[in-house]
């Protein structure tokens, strides 16, 4: 079976992370799904955007739960581009979409918007964190769920399995073929984040992995070519 490809942020190796630009670069790139990251604004609408603080992606400072939607919108993301809101992302493109929970208060906004779009086929509801994918899962049964691992990925499988989750994404660096082998024998999909070399494409391949998260778009042109 084909790797799956997730355009990381869209495709954040040449477009400004976590923009519409950028998810729309992603989407006519063709990738199979795109990523993304999830927080909430001071007045709780769910805005796009990797970090806890604006300061790193954006030219203004400060958290982003303390700044309210509106003072969101007039930050420059890159490029002129602005900081989305999630059904902005839905509008835009039409790949199916992993949403990273950041802030795990996030995740009953999610599901409430999950539930309202009838997004239940399209979303992936993924995180780092137990307790918002428990709480998606109490609100939205049938949800697809993903857990992500970095230094804990030597347990992910069983933490996923107890969960309700269907994958787990793992930083590249920590898995094993261990790791591998005991979640897919737990009926779990394995995909890892960020191959962008084709080195680390090939270390993906070796381990067995159903799908890579990647930056760039050269990486996808190797998976389509099998190279």
């Amino acid at each position: 079976m084909p790797l799956l490809t997730v355009g990381h942020r869209g495709l954040m190796g040449v477009e400004p992370e976590n923009t519409l630009r950028s998810f729309a670069r992603a989407d006519r790139a063709g990738v199979d799904v795109i990523e993304l990251d999830l927080h909430l604004s001071k007045d709780g609408e769910l805005v796009v955007i990797h970090d806890a603080e604006v300061d790193r992606t954006t030219n203004g400072s400060g958290a982003v739960g303390d700044l309210t939607l509106a003072e969101l919108r007039e930050l420059d993301a890159g490029l002129g581009e602005r900081i989305p809101l999630f059904t902005e992302v839905i509008d835009a493109v039409g790949a199916p979409l992993q949403a990273e929970i950041k802030d795990p208060e996030a995740a009953a906004v999610l599901a409430g918007v999950i539930e309202e779009r009838a997004l239940h086929g399209r979303v992936t509801v993924i995180s780092f964190h137990d307790d918002a994918l428990r709480e998606t899962r109490r609100r939205l049964p049938g949800a697809a769920l993903a857990l992500v691992t970095g230094e804990s990925t030597p347990t992910a499988p069983e933490r996923a399995t107890a969960l309700g989750a269907g994958m787990i994404s793992c930083g590249l660096a920590k898995l094993s073929p261990e790791v591998v082998g005991r979640a897919h024998a737990a009926g779990l999909r394995v995909i890892s984040w960020t191959v962008n070399t084709h080195d680390e494409l090939g270390r993906a391949r070796a381990l067995g992995l159903d799908g890579v998260v990647t930056d760039e778009p050269a990486i996808l042109g190797a998976v389509s070519r099998g190279a």
